[in-house]
């Protein structure tokens, strides 16, 4: 799982003109937050802590304005 989100801000620092650094991605981009959260939240739902899951995602959604279902099957390089 720690593979996949260095690789989504390795890709957000690619495909965005305007990022500068590994360090700014992480630290200042919210679609970078959203898929954080959801990595997280998908990996506890596959785990079976469904409730748990949810929790994370809606606090996800509550700090970035985005919402990811934790079931839902994003794949590597999505930025």
């Amino acid at each position: 799982m720690l593979r996949l989100i260095k690789e989504d801000v390795r890709v957000a620092l690619e495909k965005d003109p305007a990022s500068r650094n590994f360090l700014e991605v992480l630290i200042l981009y919210p679609g970078v937050h959203a898929l954080i959260g959801y990595r997280l939240a998908h990996g506890l739902w596959g785990l079976g802590f469904k409730f748990l899951a949810r929790a994370l995602s809606q606090f996800a959604r509550w700090i970035t304005g985005i919402e990811i279902h934790p079931a839902a099957k994003i794949g590597h390089r999505f930025f």
